[in-house]
């Protein structure tokens, strides 16, 4: 089975309890929306984190958010081939798989396009290299390999997978009122607004606003768990 499920920041006690209630294995994979924050601090305690999953029963399949950090900036990390696309794996946590932005896999002959990062709303508060990180959102290198990817692909999948989602759908009952919306940087958005524009699909699926709701193709997700379909 494949399941889909939103932002966990680092608590992943929710999925836990799912897995052993409905007795998934390491052949059964949860797709992870963003903001896994599985590469959060860089040290021993993301290791002790990893340790910890890797023991669940179940293989997780995490996009890039924007509260950690890429696992292409870590040395520990290779490419890999799974779901007929490239992951990045570390050999010591062989479940615990990243998404390669732009890439698009087979989840059981489903085409699914992957477009991690987002902007930081609280950036201010954060410090650089701790517990934020410049590249949080897709480059315009990313950007331009996504663009490529889905246009071999005939601008159709059946699914995009997001961390952020395209400007038109922000849910803005969802945003946090404490920050001042006209300082935001929208630019992730407003691109996939372009995208989703002339992009053919059948679901679009999203995190990091902490909400769940459905606006037309988009699903919003965040703890809640489902089958992914």
């Amino acid at each position: 089975m494949i399941y889909i499920t939103g932002d966990t920041h680092g608590d992943y006690s929710h999925i836990e309890e799912f897995c052993w209630c409905n007795e998934t294995t390491k052949d059964d994979v949860i797709i992870i929306l963003g903001d896994a924050s599985i590469n959060f601090h860089g040290d021993y305690l993301d290791v002790r984190l990893k340790s910890v999953l890797e023991e669940l029963p179940i293989t997780l399949f995490c996009i890039h958010g924007n509260h950690e950090m890429r696992p292409e900036s870590i040395q520990t990390y290779e490419e890999v081939e799974k779901f007929c696309g490239i992951v990045y794996l570390e050999q010591a946590f062989p479940s615990l798989l990243f998404a390669k932005d732009g890439e698009i896999y087979d989840f059981e002959g489903r085409k699914c396009v992957v477009i991690g990062g987002a902007y930081s709303v609280d950036r201010a508060y954060r410090k650089e290299g701790v517990d934020w990180w410049a590249d949080e959102q897709p480059s315009d290198w990313i950007k331009e390999y996504v663009e490529k990817r889905l246009e071999v692909a005939g601008w159709c999948v059946d699914v995009v997978l997001s961390h952020t989602c395209p400007l038109k759908y922000l849910p803005l009952e969802a945003l946090l009122p404490i920050y001042d919306r006209s300082r935001v940087d929208n630019t992730t958005e407003e691109w996939l607004d372009t995208v989703e524009d002339r992009l053919s699909y059948s679901n679009w699926y999203c995190g990091h606003f902490h909400t769940e709701k459905i606006i037309e193709k988009i699903w919003f997700m965040f703890e809640n768990i489902m089958e992914f379909d």
